[in-house]
């Protein structure tokens, strides 16, 4: 269990859903929450009930400036949480290419850059808490997810990465990978979700992992199975059973 009292949380992607319930969570526990997203105004409301000191700052990861803005502001943190994201579903057949770059660019570029501001600085002290969102997506390639689960694979590898280099250091890195989480993101989908959970939930599951010393989780439980089975199948079998 981590001792999260007075602790600094920079938490990214928070203003609603998944983000928005682990502040709430972290900030139950004593920890002073950063949050932040590219709307001032939800991010005001989610500062307003939140339990202890807490503060936003408004982001834009897609752009330079803007994160190396806005790390300046936040100053020195205990730990970083990576959350934010964007999805439209299509598939190669239907190619949006300003849409795919978009989903890259945010998903896993933007990560890139938030973690170039924060990462030396914690490795300068031995100390630090970085926690990369993935997806059960990320552990194969779906059909009618073009941006989103190339971004959420690059995630999962770049977690895997950093981890390799920092595992014996003072600077711990994990990574979560959640399945369907019912926010404005997976709305947008017209098929049904198996296991589809609520941000509250989701929240709970990621936060019991922060507080353990394990750098990989999935969930929720049984339906990461199916992904990450899927890995020990061949391509024929893998694509017969999951491409169109």
């Amino acid at each position: 269990m981590r001792d999260w009292q007075g602790k600094r949380y920079w938490l990214i992607g928070a203003s609603e859903g998944l983000g928005k319930a682990l502040a709430e969570k972290l900030s139950r526990m004593g920890a002073e929450v950063i949050v932040s997203s590219r709307s001032e105004d939800a991010l005001a409301k989610v500062v307003g009930g939140l339990h202890v000191k807490a503060s936003y700052q408004v982001i834009d990861i897609s752009d330079d400036d803007s994160v190396k803005e806005a790390a300046k502001a936040v100053g020195e943190i205990d730990g970083v949480v990576l959350l934010a994201g964007v999805y439209w579903p299509f598939g190669a057949q239907d190619w949006d290419a300003d849409k795919a770059v978009a989903m890259a660019n945010i998903n896993f570029t933007g990560y890139m850059r938030v973690l170039g501001q924060v990462v030396p600085a914690m490795v300068a002290r031995d100390a630090g808490h970085i926690v990369i969102t993935s997806s059960l997506t990320g552990f194969r390639g779906l059909p009618g997810s073009i941006g989103y689960t190339a971004s959420k694979a690059a995630n999962m590898s770049l977690a895997e990465c950093m981890y390799a280099d920092l595992r014996k250091t003072g600077v711990d890195v994990q990574v979560a990978n959640p399945g369907f989480i019912k926010t404005r993101l997976t709305d947008k989908n017209d098929f049904k979700m198996p296991f589809i959970m609520e941000p509250e939930a989701a929240a709970v599951a990621m936060f019991d992992h922060m507080n353990t010393t394990n750098f990989k989780t999935s969930f929720p439980t049984v339906f990461s199975w199916v992904f990450r089975v899927s890995q020990f199948l061949p391509d024929w079998a893998y694509f017969r059973i999951f491409g169109k």
